[in-house]
């Protein structure tokens, strides 16, 4: 009724028959419908209309454009349609979202496309991560009858196991990670116990530790070597300032010895 109208007489007729009551009254209801569902700052550009049909043009033209500009406006969605690509770690439901996007705008232009060519579309712009679904897919299903919805449902899935094994993998790589760190503190810091004591190697706790790490002759603590030691160096410099020292007082007690026996002489 609302695309294809119906026929008002061009003389009211005496007494109109049922079928003309009944197509009046279905097409009051359907531009009831259409004046409910609009917006208040689109509703007078159609408060004119007489009829339903009338009012569906004026709001065809307004947002469609006449036969040049849809023509146009569908040779963009082809384009863009057939230029779809998955991008990378893009989740299959936005990915799913956007195809089903320009489809539908695409067929709200009068274009005619199938489940087919949707599907098609879709296992060829798919990323190399799912290249083996694909392959099951195109093996084992009927592609002439098979749907959007059901690939949907497979690539939901698909994307599903990849989620929880690639979970799987980062658990494993946290736990070897976390006890290599923890054999390095009870290894390599002596924080382990059990440990022997002997000559050279692993003094006190964290036995066999001056084999791993190295242990300083000096300070006794491991993690350096006696070379590095900040203890001895600080202790040479003390040793260095106090001999340094001790040879200024000896100068200085010279001095005033030597200008005291002058002294004397002269008196």
């Amino acid at each position: 009724m609302v695309v294809i109208g119906y026929t008002e007489p061009t003389t009211e007729p005496a007494e109109p028959d049922q079928q003309l009551r009944d197509n009046r009254k279905r097409d009051a209801k359907a531009l009831l419908f259409i004046q409910g569902v609009l917006d208040d700052s689109i509703f007078p550009r159609i408060s004119s209309a007489s009829s339903s049909k009338e009012a569906w043009e004026i709001l065809k033209m307004e947002y469609h454009g006449d036969s040049k500009v849809i023509s146009v406006k569908l040779q963009t969605l082809r384009g863009t349609f057939e230029s779809l690509k998955m991008k990378k770690h893009e989740p299959v439901q936005d990915y799913l979202s956007r195809v089903s996007a320009i489809v539908n705008q695409m067929k709200s232009y009068g274009e005619i496309i199938s489940d087919q060519n949707v599907v098609a579309r879709v296992l060829r712009s798919l990323t190399k991560d799912y290249i083996h679904v694909v392959a099951a897919i195109e093996k084992s299903k009927t592609m002439s009858t098979y749907t959007f919805d059901e690939l949907m449902g497979s690539l939901l899935a698909h994307e599903d196991r990849m989620n929880r094994h690639q979970e799987k993998e980062e658990e494993t790589t946290f736990s070897v990670s976390t006890d290599s760190s923890n054999k390095w503190n009870n290894d390599g810091r002596g924080n382990s116990r059990g440990g022997y004591r002997g000559r050279g190697r692993g003094r006190g706790r964290g036995g066999g530790r001056s084999q791993f790490a190295g242990e300083c002759h000096y300070c006794k603590k491991y993690g350096h070597k006696e070379a590095e030691c900040w203890s001895k160096q600080r202790s040479e410099e003390k040793k260095v300032n106090f001999t340094e020292q001790a040879e200024e007082d000896d100068r200085l007690f010279m001095a005033h010895s030597t200008v005291g026996d002058a002294s004397q002489e002269v008196w």
